[in-house]
């Protein structure tokens, strides 16, 4: 069996940056899982699984418009604090949740007023040549009840 549409994976991966500089690793926790040809995680590793088998270890390397997209500068905005979700005082550098006319987004804090505060919401990892290194564990056909969802259930994938 190869990874196809509608097929559930579990993947350990270890993911670098353009410098070789490890950015995450999945390894010492429960392979990552998901639901193949549902958008569920970035276009340039999902291209990259297709037709891998349970065992192949595989390296991508995926270009920032098949990742994350290019930084976008307007994204750099000046908010009240207040509206900051995830801590009680925040530093340059933090990660922050703000409810937004689009749902949630992540923010990355830039500089901390009295009251204002600079945010990034560009994705940490937007404008970044990525490299994965990919171990395929396990794959199976995926349930009705998933595809129905458009994601995967179960271990590394979504708890109901």
């Amino acid at each position: 069996m190869a990874i196809a549409k509608d097929t559930v994976v579990q993947f350990h991966y270890t993911l670098k940056d353009a410098d070789g500089t490890v950015i995450e690793a999945s390894h010492g926790n429960e392979p990552m899982a998901y639901l193949h040809g549902h958008g569920n995680i970035i276009p340039g590793l999902e291209d990259a699984m297709i037709g891998k088998e349970a065992g192949d270890e595989f390296t991508a390397t995926v270009a920032p418009e098949n990742a994350y997209g290019q930084r976008d500068e307007t994204a750099i905005q000046r908010i009240p604090a207040k509206h900051l979700q995830g801590a009680k005082k925040w530093k340059k550098g933090m990660v922050a949740h703000v409810e937004t006319d689009q749902g949630p987004r992540q923010v990355t804090v830039l500089k901390v007023g009295k009251f204002m505060v600079d945010v990034d919401a560009n994705h940490p990892f937007a404008g970044k040549e990525l490299t994965f290194e990919v171990k395929v564990e396990e794959m199976r056909p995926a349930t009705a009840e998933e595809i129905q969802h458009g994601h995967a259930h179960g271990i590394g994938g979504h708890q109901h």
